[in-house]
């Protein structure tokens, strides 16, 4: 999508502190964090959000999972522990509307983070 941030950064149009990046995914460092360690998982397909994801994005979803852990592992977080969350819609706080993965962690999260 042309108008799209995230695939403006997946197209290297748009600068960003990248921690992973796949044929399928690409993992970046969260522009306004809300934990000492808090990146993002984005699908390279444009995917509006978790209501667009059908059954042929199996291999994606499983692919964002690995990404998120294998990233998390590098980050010094996974064995303390982080959270993977995906907001949906303006009540959630979803402010680019392309599917994507929140992994936070390095501190004591609490019940919303």
């Amino acid at each position: 999508m042309a108008d799209c941030l995230f695939c403006k950064i997946i197209e290297g149009e748009v600068p960003s502190d990248k921690l992973y990046d796949d044929d399928l995914v690409v993992v970046i460092l969260d522009i306004n964090p809300r934990a000492p360690r808090h990146f993002l998982v984005i699908p390279r397909e444009h995917i509006g959000t978790v209501k667009d994801v059908r059954g042929e994005h199996g291999p994606l979803l499983t692919r964002m999972f690995v990404a998120a852990s294998n990233v998390a592992k590098d980050e010094g977080i996974a064995e303390s522990g982080f959270r993977m969350t995906f907001n949906v819609g303006d009540d959630a706080g979803m402010t680019v509307n392309h599917l994507h993965m929140h992994v936070l962690g390095g501190r004591q999260l609490g019940p919303e983070g």
